[in-house]
């Protein structure tokens, strides 16, 4: 199960109304991405271009932090927010996250209630979701060609003892090579940072 799903029930609760994260935004597609927008609104959004008119993606694309949608000081002029409100999406945030040196890629959320606006403790919430996702999935701290090679043999299932032989190297220095790569890839263990490794394209 990916990261995003298993905080799917979560954004759910938070906003009851529907949400839409996108997270880790190149050119033009998100990496990854949860719809939980009622369909009719989606439909609808698709059908009349909404999108290029919508204040909230103005928002997302100009901003980091997250507000509420009666916050934003952007016109919408093609009623978007007010369409919103029709099918349910009367009060709403969005928020909007972008970590330096990773090339521009933004990962943002639209929430929407139909009862209340949003609190400020559940926007605080809100945004520390989306920011831990966003991070959770930039590509690792480079690892150096050592460390790369100690860690391929590694998951290829070579014990130290064989990895100190194929290397060429003492046993410390490949326990040294291999808790290096583990900590620049954020895992707890050998195998979740060949697991990391592998899904970012580093071995």
């Amino acid at each position: 199960m990916s990261l995003i799903k298993k905080y799917a029930d979560r954004l759910t609760q938070l906003a009851s109304g529907g949400c839409y994260v996108a997270l880790r935004v190149g050119f033009s597609y998100p990496a990854e991405e949860l719809n939980r927008l009622p369909e009719c609104w989606v439909e609808h959004y698709t059908a009349n271009g909404l999108v290029v008119h919508d204040p909230v993606m103005k928002w997302v694309y100009g901003n980091t932090g997250i507000t509420a949608w009666d916050r934003m000081e952007i016109e919408d002029p093609r009623g978007v927010l007010r369409d919103a409100q029709r099918f349910g999406l009367r009060y709403g945030a969005a928020a909007s996250v972008i970590c330096p040196n990773e090339q521009g890629r933004r990962s943002y959320g639209n929430f929407a209630r139909d009862d209340r606006p949003f609190t400020a403790l559940e926007m605080r919430e809100l945004l520390a979701i989306v920011t831990h996702l966003h991070r959770a999935g930039s590509p690792p701290r480079r690892l150096t060609r050592a460390e790369t090679e100690a860690l391929k043999l590694q998951a290829d299932g070579l014990r130290l003892k064989e990895i100190s032989a194929e290397l060429d190297i003492s046993m410390s220095a490949v326990k040294a090579r291999l808790a290096n790569a583990k900590r620049k890839l954020g895992a707890q263990t050998p195998s979740q940072a060949a697991s990391i490794a592998r899904c970012h394209g580093v071995i």
